[in-house]
């Protein structure tokens, strides 16, 4: 046998190379801490803050008084100085005001609103127009059986005469 290889403890054959126990549970090391899963995401996603959160650690690095302060704050919240520096730029820029207002997405189309409510005037339009049409055929009929009415109420004396 090489170096490297002897003895196999008891512990070392209940875990195997991934950090899980052959039974499922995960392994836990001599202090109590649980061994991180070693597999890599196969498609990282970038973490993205917003505005509320970069402004609150902003208020809170400026805060911190004693040595190592702000270096503890980062690894609580896991962020790099760069974070910090960056963000300081955009807020004397003032770009992060102006990301709190805007909305992600397609912009609203301003003259929508103007379109929908002529698209509406316009059919509101044609129904009183056809509304109109009947009114008017009505009127039209009613003026024709007046005239017919008028005529069979004559006495047949009047009518000869004319």
């Amino acid at each position: 046998m090489g170096k490297g290889k002897g003895k196999v403890t008891a512990s070392a054959e209940a875990v195997d190379n991934v950090g899980a126990r052959r039974d499922g549970r995960a392994a836990v090391a001599a202090a109590g801490t649980v061994i991180p899963d070693p597999e890599v995401a196969a498609k990282p996603t970038r973490r993205r803050f917003t505005a509320e959160y970069k402004l609150q650690i902003l208020r809170e690095a400026e805060s911190q008084r004693g040595p190592g302060a702000i270096g503890a704050l980062l690894r609580r919240e896991g962020l790099y100085s760069t974070h910090l520096s960056e963000w300081r730029r955009e807020r004397e820029r003032g770009a992060l005001e102006t990301l709190r207002a805007r909305r992600r997405g397609r912009k609203p189309d301003p003259t929508h609103a103007l379109h929908q409510q002529i698209v509406a005037l316009e059919a509101e339009k044609q129904r009183l127009q056809e509304r109109l049409r009947q009114a008017e055929a009505i009127i039209t009929a009613q003026k024709k059986l007046s005239e017919i009415l008028e005529l069979a109420g004559r006495p047949t004396a009047t009518r000869e005469s004319a």
